[in-house]
């Protein structure tokens, strides 16, 4: 089995320039007929952002849970989560179509299959870099400010625990849909669950604190790998806030969370390829 991931592991690596290729194309291809082409990529989250911090941050006051004197207030929290999860959440809504989608390449390519679906999660990533600039406009507007703890330390690790994660789910999810078209249905609703789940919109404070919320709810709310994920993609802005920071509790939940969902997403994509290719 070792032998067998190692030699894989190789295979995908020295086909890397195809990855690199089925990203570009399949930028070009979404933005090719767009008047403002790769802008999209930050205004999408920007209309996101305005839409929920209105809702959440002057009608419903979700605000209340931010510790006092963070830098950047809520609007800064609130486009700190959204950028990411956006990346994420694009992620989810492509990983059932993965191996469909690339169908023809598959079948007449020989290259590891795990290309596709990596291919998938590469784009996303790409365009979550093109959303920079707008979170360093509201740092910058806000009177956001980073530390090296956070730069060197918090943003390398939810960068990395995020494509972990997202890779597990990509290969789990376009393997089994090739099979059973109706996990891509599944995905949607899961996916509006995890955005409410994450804590996207408000502190994950505001639920651990609460007297109403049961402790097994609580628990399970921090056994949520993405919570823990995304509090470190704020983390970066909000150093040194205990209330914005992931407890041990929630940070050992995302690393092995992240680290179980790409082992089990490899071995299901690895158990049901010969599967694939005969349904494709």
């Amino acid at each position: 089995m070792e032998v067998a991931v190692a030699s894989r592991t190789l295979a995908v690596w020295e086909h890397r320039k195809v990855v690199g290729l089925l990203v570009r194309r399949d930028l070009k291809v979404k933005y090719q007929q767009s008047v403002l082409g790769y802008a999209w990529t930050m205004l999408e989250p920007l209309a996101l952002t305005l839409v929920y911090f209105f809702v959440f941050g002057i009608v419903l006051q979700a605000d209340r849970g931010m510790p006092e004197g963070a830098p950047g207030g809520y609007i800064l929290f609130l486009v700190a989560g959204i950028l990411p999860w956006t990346t994420f959440g694009a992620i989810l809504s492509e990983a059932p179509r993965a191996m469909i989608t690339h169908a023809k390449l598959i079948t007449t390519m020989k290259v590891p299959r795990e290309i596709f679906p990596m291919a998938t999660v590469g784009t996303k990533f790409v365009e979550y870099v093109l959303t920079w600039p707008v979170l360093l406009i509201f740092v910058f507007a806000r009177g956001g400010s980073f530390t090296w703890e956070g730069m060197l330390f918090w943003l390398p690790l939810a960068v990395v625990l995020t494509f972990m994660f997202g890779l597990g789910v990509t290969l789990f999810l376009a393997s089994v849909n090739v099979l059973l078209r109706d996990v891509e249905r599944l995905t949607r609703i899961l996916t509006r669950l995890l955005f409410y789940g994450s804590a996207i919109l408000f502190p994950a404070s505001m639920v651990l604190a609460a007297d109403r919320v049961p402790g097994w709810a609580k628990t399970l709310y921090e056994l949520n790998p993405l919570m823990g994920i995304f509090q470190m993609h704020r983390t970066v802005w909000f150093s040194g806030f205990e209330e914005l920071t992931p407890s041990t509790f929630a940070l050992t939940s995302s690393v092995v969370g992240s680290i179980l969902m790409l082992i089990i997403g490899y071995w299901t994509f690895r158990r049901l390829e010969m599967s694939v290719l005969k349904e494709l």
